[in-house]
């Protein structure tokens, strides 16, 4: 498994490559739609890629935590986490590696 990293840039230029538009274009379009995923996030919606996956916001409450240096309790506040839930056809992709392309 290779160690690299994909990148907006990266994402610019499949674009440019596949649909055709000018580099600056494909830029732009990238992030267009990273900006209307964000957002919607943002606002607590859930954002559904078909084939992909699905991006929640879940409320985490407040608990105890524990630091696994001293064993110390701490509390940890209440938070708005990021999770994300592959679906299985992106499962399946990600199982067979390179078999499938």
């Amino acid at each position: 498994m290779g160690n690299s990293t994909l990148t907006r840039q990266d994402l610019a230029e499949a674009v440019f490559r596949e649909v055709g538009l000018s580099r600056n274009e494909s830029a732009q379009l990238v992030e267009s739609v990273l900006q209307h995923i964000s957002d919607a996030l943002v606002r607590g919606e859930t954002v559904k890629i078909s084939s992909f996956g699905t991006f929640t916001v879940r409320q985490k409450g407040q608990r105890i935590g524990r630091n696994p240096k001293t064993g110390v309790e701490v509390p940890i506040s209440p938070r708005r986490v990021l999770s994300f839930r592959p679906s299985h056809l992106m499962k399946e992709r990600v199982a067979e590696g390179n078999r499938g392309r």
